[in-house]
């Protein structure tokens, strides 16, 4: 569960930033933290952490302020930990390792808890919203001559691997309260493997990534490609195999190695889409046919077929249910 470990506004002002500077440094790692209102009463923070098996997931908001990691806190307490920050909201800058970013809503930024570094968010009064992922370096598998240059430097999150792990992390801020505890681990390294995979594609280091890491990173990749073309009635294995450069065959040993098919994936993806629209009170008033459609089912036969094996239930008959009583929408099906 996402849990709440600080927020500034049942604190004292005048004893906001030092709460602040102590829980970072236990959730997070030590900084010098100065935040850049004018007031104590101007000051607002908040944390909340997700954990992920080794990993963590960490959802920070805050008004203007600076941070710094020095190589005097290093020496006294270094968790070899890298943090990958994805921005939500706001702007905010670092500088690391010689390198820095300037950061917008949607840009990726890695650094590393062993190098000094310096964060400035602002200048907006309205502050920043950032989502931090963190994880023992030892995780990722790449040599550390190829992750050091890309620290403190702007990773596309809106594109490619970067926009599959920016979806990701949100994803979990979404459905955290759904996931058990070994769907977190999982998805923790799920999370790890991706963010590898989008170092080693910035540093054209791909051929280093271990075969396994490199396939569940292709398995997520090509998993957002069929949800984003589940409309799509030609949607099938030779199609899918060819947008991503793989013969069909390799597509299958990808997904089986996930124990599941490719056309059950997609089955199971489709009907999930419609049992919530035909659940939607606000869909009430939108044909059965139209919602099937709408998710890839183009014949209303097909449609009802396809639902009344995996639910025992008509589509009209599970909106029946699902909906508060009232006036029927359209006739039942065939």
């Amino acid at each position: 569960m996402l849990t709440t470990v600080l927020d500034t506004a049942r604190v004292r002002p005048a004893d906001r930033t030092a709460a602040w500077t102590e829980v970072t440094g236990l959730a997070l790692v030590t900084t010098l933290i100065n935040f850049r209102a004018r007031e104590p009463e101007q000051v607002s923070a908040r944390i909340q952490t997700l954990a992920l098996g080794p990993v963590q997931l960490s959802v920070m908001s805050y008004s203007p302020l600076s941070s710094r990691r020095t190589a005097r806190l290093i020496r006294q307490s270094d968790p070899e930990l890298y943090q990958l920050g994805l921005t939500v909201s706001g702007q905010q800058e670092i500088e690391q390792a010689r390198s820095s970013a300037a950061l917008g809503a949607g840009d990726l930024v890695l650094y590393d808890s062993s190098r000094p570094f310096t964060a400035v968010s602002g200048p907006s009064p309205a502050g920043t919203r950032t989502l931090l992922l963190q994880f023992p370096r030892r995780l990722v598998p790449l040599p550390d001559k190829d992750v050091a240059p890309l620290c403190g430097t702007v990773l596309n999150g809106r594109t490619g691997v970067g926009r599959l792990l920016s979806l990701m992390l949100t994803g979990l801020v979404e459905t955290h309260g759904d996931l058990t505890p070994g769907d977190t681990v999982r998805l923790g390294n799920t999370a790890v493997d991706l963010t590898a995979a989008l170092l080693a594609h910035h540093g054209g280091r791909q051929d280093v990534l271990p075969a396994e890491s490199r396939q569940r990173a292709l398995f997520e990749e090509i998993s957002a490609f069929l949800v984003a073309h589940l409309h799509d009635p030609g949607l099938k294995p030779d199609t899918v195999a060819a947008a991503h450069f793989i013969s069909t065959r390799y597509l299958h040993r990808v997904f089986q190695q996930h124990g599941i098919t490719v056309g059950e994936f997609v089955r199971q993806q489709r009907l999930a889409r419609c049992r919530r629209d035909l659940a939607d009170p606000a869909q009430r008033a939108v044909p059965v046919a139209v919602i099937g459609a709408r998710w890839g089912y183009p014949a209303p036969s097909d449609f009802t077929r396809a639902f009344r094996t995996a639910m025992g239930m008509t589509p009209t008959e599970y909106r029946a249910t699902a909906q508060p009583p009232g006036e029927p929408a359209e006739p039942h099906d065939r």
